[in-house]
């Protein structure tokens, strides 16, 4: 039996930017028993990023950890307003900083020719925001974050075999292209799975 933890941890980096294009492995899963949350795996088959949720009931904040369980964004449902968004604090940042959170999504209840489209803005903590974008097919799980100028910085599919089999609805192939904040990109990715209830 294939082991799903890694064999040896990574020492931290504190650069979360890709250098070249990079695939990851999502499994919508979490590694803790009856837990919801999910599992990022690299190119190489070692963990990078989780997210564990103990309760099997829907959340209203989630924590994107690296591999040695650190907290790198807590994201946090915001139910006070229409249209409800999430917001994701860069750790130690808390929702109390007075900095505000590094993101904030939501989706527009605009559907043209099947695809879906959330809003993202970013760089809110900076005091510089700008925009991201997400549009996803309502007919399958893939997804696309582009920026400001509409070029692509990631896209999610189903992950296939060698041979063309998918794997499932719960296992994504994620491609980042390069020099985009990684732990920023999968923040994104954590919030979209929690508007849409995949966690």
């Amino acid at each position: 039996m294939g082991k799903v933890h890694p064999q040896a941890l990574r020492s931290s980096n504190t650069c979360n930017f890709t250098s070249k294009q990079e695939t990851f492995t999502l499994w919508m899963k979490s590694l803790v028993l009856n837990g919801k949350g999910c599992t990022v795996f690299d190119s190489n088959g070692q963990i990078v990023y989780r997210v564990d949720n103990y309760s099997c009931k829907c959340i209203d904040e989630a924590h994107l950890m690296d591999q040695k369980g650190t907290t790198l964004f807590t994201i946090v449902r915001k139910q006070y307003s229409l249209p409800r968004f999430w917001e994701g604090y860069r750790s130690p940042a808390t929702r109390n900083d007075q900095r505000g959170p590094s993101f904030r999504i939501y989706k527009t209840y605009r559907i043209s020719r099947g695809v879906s489209t959330y809003k993202v803005k970013l760089g809110l903590d900076k005091n510089q925001p700008y925009a991201h974008k997400i549009e996803s097919s309502t007919s399958k799980s893939a997804f696309k974050i582009s920026d400001q100028f509409g070029v692509l910085v990631a896209e999610l599919r189903r992950k296939k075999s060698s041979c063309g089999v998918d794997f499932g609805d719960d296992v994504l192939t994620m491609v980042v292209e390069p020099n985009i904040d990684l732990s920023l990109i999968m923040g994104l990715v954590v919030a979209y799975s929690l508007i849409n209830c995949h966690m």
